[in-house]
């Protein structure tokens, strides 16, 4: 027997409607035996869904070839409940939105339009679902996309940005501004960020992993010791680094060599209303305490990911099939 399994659809959390698709030949077993009224092909019929004597919900099932969509109420404790009932019951769960559907997930007319389906979880932003959905128009318009052109890629699969620099520098504070809210404990001491933080942003349409680390200096606590080092791998794992410097302070040899160590990031000289008259290298000037020049620095990292100001409606290529065509 074909393996059968359990999707969820929708992206995890507290919801309206969250909808799990089930496939394969355990399906119509499954809802003859636990579903309280019998499912009828492209028909939306309300029932109970039960598991023994307890009704699990009532949810809206339409069945279609070889699949069916479980249109549950979206509550965390009934979509796990669901879930792990079909677990139990001998369906594979496939998790999403972390990685795009598979193909027998998804009922389409081209293969364009698979693609679009299949990765349409990973569209964590208003942005990245309206330039995903123009997608089939795009390409059926005869232009070719561009090889370099990755912004499509980018919005559906976040890149991670790495905020690195000495310590009390006001990295964490930076970081709170562009997650909008207060994600990491901030002070005016050194070594306050004792491991790395990362975290979902969204940044006006392109959500990035924004991780938030140690002060780089040397030390003889042996945990902050540690947390430099393990935000050492998180570093080399970023697509790109956000250097911050203290505009207020002297550039010292720990500086100048953390600007040699990441000639491809975006350098930040923080602190600039201390600057005073001294002159700072290139970079974007910020005050992270007030938020002054952090819609800069969130219009530079947009930009360099393809996704500050462009048309949404052009062509672009999203998956490693496209890619090697376009190739």
């Amino acid at each position: 027997m074909s393996a059968s399994h359990g999707i969820l659809l929708t992206p995890p959390g507290a919801a309206a409607i969250a909808v799990v698709r089930i496939t394969g030949p355990r399906v119509k077993p499954f809802l003859s035996a636990h579903f309280s009224r019998p499912a009828a092909a492209g028909r939306a019929v309300h029932g109970h869904l039960r598991h023994a004597e307890r009704v699990l919900d009532d949810p809206v099932v339409v069945l279609h070839a070889g699949a069916a969509d479980m249109n549950l109420h979206g509550g965390p404790w009934v979509v796990a409940s669901v879930l792990e009932f079909l677990r139990s019951e001998g369906f594979e769960l496939i998790s999403a939105p972390d990685d795009a559907l598979p193909d027998e997930a998804v009922d389409a007319e081209s293969e364009i339009w698979r693609e679009v389906l299949t990765h349409l979880p990973l569209a964590r932003t208003e942005q990245a679902l309206r330039v995903l959905l123009a997608q089939p128009s795009a390409w059926g318009r005869g232009e070719r996309p561009k090889l370099e052109d990755q912004s499509l890629y980018w919005l559906l699969h976040p890149p991670r940005v790495a905020i690195v620099g000495p310590p009390n520098v006001g990295k964490s504070t930076l970081a709170n501004q562009l997650f909008a809210q207060e994600r990491s404990i901030t002070a005016d001491l050194p070594g306050t960020t004792r491991d790395w933080v990362g975290e979902m942003a969204n940044l006006d349409g392109l959500a990035v992993m924004l991780v938030d680390t140690p002060g780089l200096r040397a030390t003889s606590d042996a945990i902050e010791r540690a947390a430099i080092e393990r935000s050492g791998a998180e570093v080399k794992r970023a697509d790109l680094v956000v250097l911050v410097l203290d505009a207020s302070a002297p550039l010292g040899a720990e500086e100048r060599r953390l600007i040699d160590a990441h000639p491809g990031g975006i350098v930040v000289w923080n602190k600039s209303d201390r600057a005073g008259n001294r002159e700072t290298a290139a970079g974007i000037c910020t005050v992270a305490i007030s938020g002054q020049g952090v819609d800069e620095l969130r219009r530079a990292i947009r930009r360099r990911f393809g996704s500050d100001r462009f048309d949404e409606t052009r062509p672009r290529w999203w998956t490693e099939r496209q890619q090697q065509a376009l190739s």
